[in-house]
């Protein structure tokens, strides 16, 4: 069997990228009035004037309910849903649910890429914090460090924990600390300083929010 000429699969993968714009704009376009219905609401949701007609108001709920569909299933197209219409009776066509296409699980490689973002931002949100102040001769200034993490998965593999985080709180040794994050130290004028405490307190949520917080100072 020939193979098609590349030439023409181009021109074919051009077609359907051109295709999904061009019927959403046809979507649109037919719901016209029902989006015009809509903004009328949204501007008098006080005052908005409801018919007294039982099949005016029908109809309208009916074209509300097509738009809405509508919009769902240019969402499962941008979403890259593998999943077919809902079958007329069952539970998905009663609830009107799409299941969306489950996000592929992140190579290594690209867990460590990401951890190294978020490691230079500590790193230089950690020394940003550290200026000058007179705790700094008692090496008991604080730093506090607020970041997010989206992904355990990630977060895990910044600080080494093999997997994701199971604690919400939990003490690194500043030696440690320093080895996974990266060595910390600020100049100010005529001194060097260093976190001093002789632990790192790291704070994480559930909600991908964490925090880094210690002291610093002159090296006694």
């Amino acid at each position: 069997m020939s193979s098609q000429p590349s030439g023409s699969k181009r021109r074919n993968d051009d077609s359907a990228a051109i295709a999904a714009p061009a019927k959403r704009a046809r979507g649109n376009a037919a719901h016209a009035a029902t989006i015009a219905v809509i903004n009328s609401i949204l501007a008098n949701p006080k005052s908005y004037p409801i018919s007294g007609s039982e099949e005016v108001v029908r109809k309208s709920l009916v074209d509300l309910a097509k738009y809405a569909r509508s919009l769902e299933e240019q969402i499962a197209e941008l979403t890259g849903s593998t999943a077919s219409a809902p079958v007329a009776g069952s539970s998905k066509a009663a609830t009107g649910v799409v299941a969306a296409r489950p996000k592929p699980a992140k190579s290594q490689a690209e867990l460590e890429t990401a951890a190294e973002k978020i490691r230079r931002a500590a790193q230089s949100g950690i020394k940003k914090q550290m200026s000058w102040k007179p705790s700094c001769k008692t090496g008991s200034a604080k730093f506090s460090y607020d970041g997010i993490c989206a992904d355990p998965e990630v977060f895990g593999v910044l600080l080494g924990l093999g997997g994701p985080p199971t604690f919400k709180m939990k003490k690194f040794s500043t030696d440690e600390f320093q080895r996974l994050v990266g060595p910390i130290q600020s100049s100010v004028r005529y001194d060097t300083l260093y976190i001093t405490g002789k632990e790192v307190t790291v704070r994480w949520s559930e909600t991908g929010e964490f925090k880094f917080s210690g002291t610093y100072g002159k090296m006694c």
